[in-house]
């Protein structure tokens, strides 16, 4: 059934809906779990579900598999991202001859981003310039078969009147070309919302229009993801979520109350919107309390599923999906140190997909980062990030976190060495989970962490690393290269704990790991980031040449200590190597800040 259809059904009978967004794992097994937490989630109520297809295309075929198993196997009606990036019309037409095969009868279609390494569009030969050009394909190929969805963007009224107008006059062509409704992107300022809708009407765009909604998860995710995605955030939501930004669980308690009351407002308008869509970023918690907030009781519908179908994977399912929620798909509250990447998605920032890229321009990447023409100037950028004196990194897209500033002194030592650190902890010993700095969780409990570093080395460099390593019976390490070989001294296939909390009336709380799978996913992302960086600059060019030779030779490497009552004794083997064999760069290394929270005793000494 079409979704207009739906809208349709739910105002005739006086009732509000909702329905969810997923995005395609990268494991095996990371498909597995989302198969079953959509079937799960199913016996939330949503209408129907959409599916997100990367920018550029790179998991378009998997983009394609969860829509024909989601219409035809769990038997849930499902909508279908379609980009423009790097999509020529011939691959337009295989997705959505298949999505018609499958009985998928909606598509949200969007330009998407640039091409990585461009600040300005460009079509791929024999590919669509902008989002109305799909629109119109759509429309000559397969006339009304298909209801067509378009984005739109709230915050765009914030814009100057100029601005806004064009952005209006562009929407409503889209409109008068075919599109039957409007996801919007995420937003929290039900005034910017509400303003935005009546700008659309009284430029004549009266398609339906669905709110896209946001749970707020953790204090990080939201401030990432407000960032990338340029939200305002109404300073009601910051005078009451900080305060409380080191313990996830209540911020989500808050967060759900917030975004809650702002779907009421919306939902009791005079905008005549009865319809939510949740952008679940795969987790059901988030969204299952909202529902629960704002009451609204689940009425189940499934659509006739296609004979012969089954929710177990292929024994030859593709292997090269990782899976990079890492434990957050278990949804347990997470440290706010720069192991970030590995077990938590970047947030939600575009409608058009998940997957990793430069958020700078190529503008801003020049300014950032100017033009490297050695390893020295590369290792120079890396220390002045954990100094402090740089903003961002191709692998970091906020300034150092608290807890990193923890360890500056060893970090940009070990940067200017030839250490290029992309992801860092400290070890931790028993800090109260209330701690500004290291606490997460709900009070009154204590948290722990192993000492963590991962970064990229040269071969020359790693070999005399790795033995010193390996000599060492308390660090264990992965190293790979981006063709997938992998080294590695752990003993056991299994995760590693490297955060875990111990809270009042519940188990032990493991919220980030190092495990192989993983790493081997997260591989693919690293290395890719730095080809994007590469990109930025004019082929031929020296910087490019330093840093695509780079990504070609040098490793990915993770080592954890495992005595996290050891603080120091991770960068010991590396301040060492690095003397005899590393680089020598001159920088500014900050003064030593002791590099743990060391608790014998209830009260924490600093």
């Amino acid at each position: 059934m079409k979704i207009t259809q739906k809208i349709a059904r739910a105002e005739k009978e006086n009732r509000v809906w909702w329905s969810f967004e997923y995005f395609p794992p990268r494991t095996t097994q990371g498909l597995q779990n989302l198969l079953d937490r959509i079937e799960r989630m199913r016996g939330l109520g949503p209408e129907f579900v959409d599916i997100t297809w990367n920018a550029g295309g790179r998991t378009s075929d998997l983009s394609s598999e969860l829509v024909k198993t989601c219409q035809g196997v769990i038997g849930i009606e499902t909508c279908m991202h379609l980009t423009c990036t790097n999509m020529p019309a011939n691959k337009v037409d295989i997705a959505l001859r298949e999505a018609k095969l499958s009985g998928c009868r909606n598509i949200l279609a969007l330009r998407g981003d640039p091409p990585v390494g461009q600040d300005e569009w460009t079509a791929v030969e024999g590919g669509f310039v902008h989002g109305i050009d799909l629109v119109r394909h759509i429309r000559k190929h397969y006339d009304d078969y298909f209801d067509i969805a378009v984005a739109g963007f709230p915050q765009q009224v914030l814009d100057p009147p100029e601005v806004l107008a064009q952005e209006l006059q562009w929407l409503k062509e889209k409109c008068d070309a075919g599109v039957d409704f409007i996801f919007t992107q995420m937003f929290y300022d039900a005034d910017v919302f509400t303003r935005w809708v009546k700008a659309l009407r009284a430029a004549g765009i009266n398609v339906p229009i669905v709110p896209g909604i946001a749970p707020i998860q953790t204090w990080n995710g939201f401030m990432r993801a407000t960032s990338l995605a340029k939200i305002s955030i109404p300073q009601s939501f910051m005078d009451v979520l900080e305060p409380h930004k080191n313990d996830d669980e209540r911020v989500r308690a808050i967060g759900t109350k917030l975004v809650a009351d702002m779907c009421r407002t919306i939902l009791e308008s005079d905008l005549g919107i009865r319809g939510l869509h949740f952008y679940t970023m795969n987790l059901e918690k988030g969204t299952k309390m909202l529902l629960q907030e704002l009451a609204l009781v689940p009425r189940i519908e499934t659509v006739k599923p296609l004979p012969g179908g089954s929710l177990s994977l292929r024994a030859d399912a593709p292997r090269q999906y990782a899976d990079l929620l890492g434990k957050s798909a278990q949804e347990l509250p997470q440290p706010h140190g720069e192991l970030g990447r590995v077990p938590q998605r970047p947030a939600y920032g575009e409608l058009d997909g998940y997957g990793v890229n430069i958020k700078q321009t190529r503008e801003e990447a020049h300014a950032l980062w100017g033009n490297p023409e050695d390893l020295s100037d590369i290792a120079r950028l890396f220390s002045r990030f954990c100094s402090g004196d740089l903003k961002a990194l191709p692998w970091s897209d906020l300034p150092p976190s608290a807890e990193m500033k923890i360890i500056t002194a060893p970090l940009a030592k070990l940067n200017a060495l030839g250490f290029l650190t992309i992801n860092s902890q400290p070890a931790v010993n028993g800090a109260n989970s209330t701690d500004k700095v290291h606490g997460w969780g709900p009070a009154g409990g204590y948290v722990y962490q192993k000492a963590y570093l991962e970064f990229f080395v040269s071969p020359e460099l790693s070999e005399h690393l790795i033995p010193a390593i390996e000599r060492d019976p308390l660090l264990t390490y992965y190293a790979i290269n981006r063709r997938g070989d992998l080294r590695t001294n752990s003993k056991t296939d299994g995760p590693n704990a490297v955060t875990w909390g111990v809270f009042p009336g519940k188990e032990i709380v493991q919220p980030t790991i190092v495990e192989a799978v993983s790493f081997m996913a997260w591989k693919d992302e690293a290395f890719e980031l730095g080809v994007q960086w590469s990109q930025m600059y004019e082929p031929g060019s020296p910087s490019r040449a330093l840093i695509e030779n780079m990504m070609d030779k040098f490793l990915l490497v993770n080592v954890v200590h495992n005595d996290f009552k050891q603080p120091d004794a991770i960068f010991e083997s590396f301040l060492r190597i690095g003397k005899e064999h590393g680089l020598k760069v001159d920088v500014a290394v900050p003064s030593k800040a002791k590099a743990v929270l060391v608790a014998e005793a209830p009260e924490v000494a600093y």
